[in-house]
């Protein structure tokens, strides 16, 4: 079935929506598709989980909103209701009422009168009342909604403050502080050996008549309802595997989901790494923590893909000289690993986005996050072709290269090898980056707490910074001019400085960890050499690189730190490295990079809409195909969702 296709689509707030095709997914056999479609409903079933780990009050204040509005749709159409159509898509962008990157609560733009106007004309029954009156609900979550001062930010991570309880995020409970908990989980680990399981991983943390527990998320405990659905998805696409390795990874993934066991996920995640003979794959289950201040637990995600063949080749040629670029690290040698490890890397279509990575996503992932794991038995890597083609065609010709690029040559570079230099950038991140290096002994993966995960995330980058000037890419044909690397550094470095401030609001610091290594990086090289400077031009601020060598020798001597400073666990000079450079906003230059921006008309944060996967039946009521519908639109999509996917509200 033919259908018009356009990667963007619609735009409110500081958000645009694009959409992505499945590329190659007509040559896929009808077996393949049937185990994406199967795997793609395990992960549409995880959205609740991630909605209300996101804040505890995230899933019936969707529901509220989600009753009136479909109420009033299409019969209210003044100023208000528009105000709460744009706070319901945001909400449904974010996975709750938190900012889905700056994670400061949202403002709505209509009262908490006109909304209980609202309420007390729809049928209650529709409502979240969870055995309240409609006033005692409102009384419970019109604070939330329309008090700036309650539950404000969903992660704080601002230094000197107790990070848990100024937390929003829903992992902890019953009054848990910062300390209980770090001392909690260090005495789980202390004495569990090298092989130490990612304690606090899938449970909340509650503190009951005084004493500390653990509430684990498994099919039988919290969260059961939506994990026992992914569970029977996972069933499926077991039945359709490509073969028995796939199967083994499904079944070992079913059984973790069934008991909670976290040594089950460590052997799950090993599995996943060694099966390499499938073209499907996906990623299911409480990954990332970067939703948690204290770095320990982990949010809900899925994503489904499938492995562009042509593409993949660029990625397996680095893999493939994964040693090289171990033993040519400018970092001591002492934090190498001597023997590289199951280091693979693809690229990949995704098939489908859900939790905490929908319909914001990352462009490339690097699993599992267990050190140990990743020392012993390697790691997986992949970059989504089809999100960056997205992305690329949809930013053509905005205008945003033309108002910040310094110059006329350096924006002929940046045209002819920026694409392929943040595609490679992105592979020497995800693919080497994040798996190299190696802690010393008795050195605790969680030793840098809450600079831990920025401090990681500029190690990846800056190993991904210093090989893309490498003439080794040129020798390995993965780009064809030694000099296209200063495109990926001009980009980079603006970024950092400057032009990612675009999404901070003003007045407020940098929180988010990707935003504080790239501002890490950048900040540390522009005040310890004189590579690049700040220069004002017709009252206009702009990036200028006078030595471009100089920059990839800073690039290397701060690489060299931070693997120390992870390799050794020293807190305190993480602690001080992130909080010079990674967090203060000149107010100033933000001002007039806000400006400059609002001129342009563009929206700064971009994400996806899913495709609608449609099995097809035959008059026998037998599948023999399953098609991608690419017309559903974004307000269809998330009440759907709501709908046929909601299993906790």
């Amino acid at each position: 079935m033919q259908q018009d296709f356009s990667y963007s689509d619609e735009r409110f707030a500081d958000l645009q929506l694009l959409r992505y095709r499945l590329n190659g997914f007509e040559t896929l056999t009808l077996e393949q598709k049937k185990l994406v479609y199967c795997l793609s409903e395990a992960t549409l079933y995880g959205r609740d989980i991630t909605f209300d780990q996101f804040g505890k009050y995230n899933l019936r204040i969707r529901k509220m909103l989600e009753v009136v509005f479909v109420r009033f749709r299409g019969e209210r159409s003044d100023e208000d209701f528009q105000a709460l159509t744009v706070y319901l898509k945001r909400l449904w962008f974010s996975n709750g009422i938190y900012h889905h990157y700056g994670s400061e609560k949202f403002a709505p733009g209509f009262s908490a009168d006109y909304l209980r106007r609202l309420l007390d004309e729809v049928d209650a029954e529709l409502l979240p009342l969870q055995g309240q009156t409609l006033d005692e609900m409102c009384g419970e979550l019109f604070p939330v909604i329309f008090q700036p001062d309650v539950l404000p930010k969903r992660v704080n991570k601002a230094d000197g403050e107790d990070l848990v309880a100024t937390s929003a995020c829903n992992f902890y409970d019953g009054g848990v502080t910062q300390q209980e908990a770090e001392t909690f989980y260090a005495r789980l680990k202390d004495g569990a050996g090298e092989e130490c399981p990612s304690f606090g991983l899938n449970s909340t943390l509650v503190k009951e008549n005084g004493e500390l527990k653990e509430i684990v998320w498994k099919a039988d405990g919290h969260y059961g309802r939506a994990i026992s659905k992914i569970v029977y998805w996972l069933r499926r696409a077991a039945a359709v595997a490509e073969n028995d390795g796939q199967r083994r990874v499904i079944g070992l993934l079913i059984n973790y989901y069934e008991t909670g066991d976290l040594r089950l996920f460590d052997d799950y995640s090993i599995a996943w790494i060694g099966e390499q003979q499938g073209r499907i794959d996906f990623i299911n289950g409480f990954i990332e923590v970067y939703g948690d201040p204290l770095g320990l637990k982990g949010s809900w995600e899925g994503i489904v893909e499938y492995r562009d063949l042509e593409a993949t080749r660029r990625t397996r040629t680095i893999s493939d000289q994964a040693q090289w670029f171990e033993d040519h690290s400018p970092v001591d040698p002492r934090f190498r690993k001597t023997r590289v490890r199951g280091v693979t890397a693809n690229v990949v279509c995704a098939a489908m986005l859900g939790g905490d990575e929908y319909p914001s996503t990352a462009i490339g992932i690097n699993l599992p996050n267990a050190d140990w794991i990743r020392a012993r038995h390697g790691s997986k890597s992949v970059t989504i072709g089809n999100l960056t083609d997205a992305y690329n065609k949809a930013a053509r010709g905005n205008g945003f290269k033309e108002e910040f690029v310094a110059d006329e040559e350096t924006l002929r570079l940046i045209d002819t090898y920026g694409d392929a230099c943040d595609d490679l950038h992105t592979d020497l991140h995800e693919c080497l980056g994040h798996g190299s290096g190696q802690l010393l002994p008795g050195v605790s993966p969680d030793a840098l707490k809450a600079y831990g995960n920025t401090i990681e995330e500029a190690r990846a980058d800056l190993f991904g910074l210093y090989y893309m000037a490498d003439k080794k890419l040129v020798e390995l044909g993965l780009i064809s001019d030694e000099g296209a690397y200063r495109a990926q550094y001009y980009t980079y470095m603006m970024n950092g400085l400057m032009t990612q401030l675009i999404r901070i609001e003003p007045g407020r610091q940098i929180e988010e960890a990707h935003m504080r290594n790239r501002a890490l990086i950048a900040h540390w090289c522009l005040e310890q050499g004189n590579a690049m400077t700040l220069t004002r031009r017709n009252g206009k601020t702009y990036l200028r690189i006078d030595d471009y060598p100089q920059l990839r020798r800073l690039v290397a001597q701060l690489l060299a730190e931070v693997q120390r400073i992870k390799s050794e666990g020293d807190f305190e000079s993480a602690r001080r490295l992130v909080e010079r450079y990674g967090v203060k906003v000149d107010a100033e230059l933000h001002a007039e990079v806000l400006a400059r921006y609002k001129r342009l008309n563009l929206a700064p944060y971009k994400g996806f809409i899913n495709p609608w996967l449609r099995p097809v039946s035959d008059a026998e009521g037998n599948i023999v195909d399953i098609e991608a519908d690419y017309t559903e639109t974004y307000e269809h999509q998330m009440l759907r969702y709501s709908t046929d996917y909601g299993t906790l509200i």
